[in-house]
């Protein structure tokens, strides 16, 4: 039995210069993110947060989004390694999804789970093998970063302003340090960072 701090929880999410998850036009808005999503640092980025994970832990958004795409990339012979590589890991990974209209999975491999973020990241933590990761589901990654249960941040930072829209770093957050352990800068002026709490 694995004790309780060898699991990581790590989270991915761009972010637009001013920290910006979406856009003014809401949860959908992302016409300052998209641009930058198929780059060569973002499909390297890509490649690199599933390294050592086992389980992706999402909100019920985008699972139905994710859920939705990314299988028809893992068979899609002519994607991008790094797409496809992704998306074989994202179909034969563990996958927990937060939900409170959910009751039961229409994917394979896949938990339905209504209860807080921070409660099923810190169950999962003291059970199993293998790191947690929460791709790009901000409503999961908000909480977590309030109850300062993340240990690694992926950020894509884009070389845009939206004005306004959903932030990720609220104020009222716990004090928390981290260390810069990779970057990598696109040709667009996009920026791949993973940054490592340090405890």
């Amino acid at each position: 039995m694995s004790n309780s701090t060898s699991r990581k929880v790590s989270a991915n999410l761009s972010l637009t210069l001013d920290g910006r998850y979406n856009g003014p036009g809401g949860p959908g808005d992302l016409g300052a993110i998209v641009p930058y999503a198929a780059t060569e640092v973002a499909r390297n980025h890509l490649a690199r947060i599933t390294e050592g994970a086992t389980t992706a832990l999402l909100g019920r958004l985008n699972a139905e989004g994710f859920l939705g795409f990314w299988p028809t990339v893992a068979e899609d012979e002519n994607a991008d390694p790094r797409d496809r590589g992704y998306a074989k890991w994202l179909v034969g990974a563990e996958k927990v999804v937060l939900t409170t209209t959910l009751t039961e999975a229409p994917w394979e491999r896949t938990r339905i789970v209504n209860a807080p973020a921070a409660e099923v990241a810190a169950n999962l933590k003291s059970q199993g093998e293998g790191d947690i990761l929460v791709n790009c589901s901000a409503s999961v990654i908000k909480p977590l970063l309030q109850a300062d249960l993340l240990d690694r941040l992926y950020l894509m930072i884009t070389p845009e302003i939206a004005g306004t829209g959903g932030r990720l770093f609220d104020d009222g957050l716990p004090p928390s340090k981290w260390q810069l352990t990779s970057q990598e800068t696109g040709d667009l002026g996009e920026i791949a960072l993973v940054y490592d709490r340090t405890r």
